[in-house]
């Protein structure tokens, strides 16, 4: 059997695979095949705002409830710490059936509290968020020549003082006929369809449709309480109900209870179901997004370029001026050595607090090594947003087990500073499993009490709390630790030179050292600030991000710049003869984060300035210095890692006595 027969096989093995488990949908989950008539169900997620970023409850205002009670919908762990909380709703459709003016609840009389906290939301700016089938609800709206494209609608606004409900939901369900197709049509092939055997048809098949798309139009409708005061849910309303979205007229009174109907319309749709995200991946400046983002790889490109071969050309000009003198020229010229040659006895002595310098490299692996697999996987389509969740479920599982390498990074490091003594390997394998998670949790711990505090449910629950903790010391502590074993029984780098046992005096600078090592972040800050426009828009403004392909080739961009900025920064300081390079080669490509840090607190400023209360304002900075710590950790790993390389090799590649 040759190499071609063997690759036929397991071609067709994964075809056959693929066509068994029918996963030939790759960003999402398979599509559900609906008969007419078959019951559709409408569930609602946490309650949102852009205002005070604090999701509550649906059902902590006064809205109809299902009538077999209210049931909590099987969540991941992304979804739980992303703050949604997925219920069943009381609204009901019936697949490829038309509705129209159907009752849905009368509810009681709002209380003091009741109209309060109603009121409270409707100021807030809060949204309703509906999903059927795992798609969220649309919303569009016309502004000038431009149509708006939103998830959710409001719960209510507010008229001259006057609140009023949208108590009357008009959807339309889009829907598009299901096709049989086998896998070879799907995934593009096109030419072996003999190949998967297709069942026979014993009897006519039914026709059925999948949902392809799920809009909303949100309306304020005056309803005569007295009418609807024997009516049942879902009966059909005793007078037409009239939907116009640009005059309001349910208005919220205390003593005065609400009523609630919907219609619904099913229009058949040349939408496929592998497209239906289009409509919320369309959101509006997405052409501005991409220019923006080619233009900045562009500059970035350049500037990162021209650093390199100045880079490039000073240090070889350096090395081949002193290969090519003679031996008696080199003996003379190591009397008169200059630059960073005089360094040679101290570049390598062990720094300050080697210990946390290992900590916060392994760390930093772990972390870079999570970004750069989990943003792989979502550009290849594994972590779509029809997979609610999944991208933070897949940050957590892929930094738990890139354990093994924050300890195998950090032992041998340590190694490598001790000359080779390995006690305490396991202490440092300790230190680096416990560093970045303690002070996560710490800031999230502080952040739960807030949302606690304020009912929300972006709280973390006490047991997911205990999950966390028991993924921690039993997954990604052990992983480190074995990592660390493995670090400990390689072999440490050996140095190039020997250090001198009295260390040398660094000269007096011109300018402190510090300034350099700050303003060396900014030209990194410079190749993401404007996709961390978008992502910070995904994050707090509801927007969906999905370009992921963009974003992996940002972060490679942004690592190749962090190595060279290290590496000039570096490189300058062993030329005015300071030896300490080691933390400042870390936080010369680390102070990005404080520029991201700064960015952060504009962004609060000037595009966050509707976000109301102290809580809120808390919130978004812990968050974002949770994200700044991360970043930190593994931008300056990177520019420690490459620096590290650098005197390596160049101390390597001169022989000084």
């Amino acid at each position: 059997m040759d190499f071609f027969d063997k690759l036929k096989i397991w071609v067709l093995f994964a075809c056959f695979t693929s066509y068994i488990c029918n996963g030939f949908y790759l960003p999402g989950s398979y599509p559900h095949k609906y008969a007419i008539g078959d019951a559709l169900s409408v569930k609602v997620n946490s309650l949102t705002s852009i205002d005070t970023e604090l999701p509550y409850s649906y059902y902590s205002l006064p809205f109809c409830k299902p009538p077999e009670g209210v049931k909590d919908s099987a969540e991941n762990l992304g979804e739980l710490l992303m703050g949604d909380r997925i219920e069943n709703s009381p609204y009901r459709f019936k697949m490829y059936t038309n509705e129209t003016d159907i009752f849905l609840c009368k509810t009681d009389a709002l209380s003091a509290d009741d109209f309060k906290v109603l009121a409270k939301r409707i100021d807030d700016m809060y949204q309703v968020n509906l999903i059927l089938d795992n798609l969220p609800a649309i919303r569009y709206t016309q502004k000038d020549s431009y149509l708006l494209r939103w998830t959710g609608y409001p719960v209510g606004i507010k008229v001259q003082d006057v609140y009023y409900l949208f108590n009357h939901l008009k959807f339309t369900v889009l829907v598009h006929k299901y096709e049989e197709t086998n896998v070879a049509s799907v995934m593009g092939t096109g030419d072996v369809p003999e190949v998967i055997p297709t069942a026979k048809k014993s009897e006519p098949e039914i026709p059925g449709y999948m949902v392809v798309g799920f809009e909303v139009v949100p309306c304020s409708v005056q309803n005569n309480v007295e009418s609807v005061k024997n009516s049942k849910m879902y009966e059909k309303y005793t007078t037409p109900i009239k939907c116009d979205p640009t005059t309001v007229a349910m208005a919220v009174k205390e003593g005065q209870p609400l009523v609630f109907s919907y219609e619904v319309a099913f229009v058949e749709s040349d939408i496929k179901w592998p497209s239906r995200w289009d409509a919320y991946l369309k959101m509006e400046g997405s052409k501005v997004h991409w220019f923006s983002i080619l233009n900045s790889l562009m500059v970035i490109t350049f500037l990162a370029g021209i650093v390199l071969v100045i880079f490039l050309r000073t240090v070889r000009r350096d090395l081949t001026r002193y290969e090519e003198l003679d031996k008696e020229a080199q003996a003379q010229m190591n009397e008169e050595l200059s630059g960073w040659k005089l360094v040679v006895g101290d570049v390598f002595r062990t720094p300050a607090n080697p210990s946390l310098l290992c900590m916060m490299v392994g760390d930093g692996v772990q972390i870079l090594g999570m970004g750069v697999v989990t943003i792989m996987f979502a550009a290849l389509g594994f972590m779509s947003p029809a997979s609610r969740g999944q991208l933070l479920t897949g940050m957590v599982f892929f930094y738990m087990i890139l354990g093994i390498a924050a300890g195998y990074v950090a032992v041998r490091l340590w190694a490598t500073l001790k000359s080779g003594d390995k006690n305490g390997w396991i202490s440092v394998s300790w230190k680096v499993a416990c560093f970045f998670p303690s002070i996560a949790f710490l800031i999230l711990t502080v952040l739960n009490f807030l949302l606690w505090g304020s009912h929300s449910t972006g709280a973390i629950p006490f047991s997911l709390f205990v999950i966390l903790i028991l993924l921690w010391f039993c997954i990604s502590v052990p992983l480190t630790l074995v990592g660390g074993y493995f670090g400990a029984k390689a072999s440490h780098i050996e140095y190039p030179v020997r250090t001198n046992q009295i260390p040398r005096e660094i000269p007096a600078q011109k300018y402190p050292s510090w300034l350099l090592v700050l303003g060396a972040g900014t030209l990194p800050f410079g190749t993401l600030f404007i996709e961390l426009f978008f992502i910070m828009s995904s994050l707090w403004m509801g927007r969906v991000y999905y370009v992921f392909g963009f974003l992996l080739i940002v972060m490679i961009l942004l690592v190749v710049v962090c190595a060279e900025v290290s590496l000039v920064l570096t490189y300058m300081h062993l030329c005015v003869e300071d030896w300490k390079w080691w933390w400042k080669s870390f936080f010369a490509s680390g102070s990005v984060a404080l520029y991201i840090f700064l960015y952060s607190v504009n962004y609060l400023v000037f595009d966050l300035k509707s976000l109301s209360g102290p809580v809120s304002a808390t919130l978004y900075l812990g968050y974002s210095l949770f994200m700044v710590l991360a970043i930190m950790l593994a931008t300056g790993t990177v520019g420690f890692l490459s620096s590290f390389w650098f005197v390596h090799y160049l101390f390597s590649s001169v022989k000084l006595d």
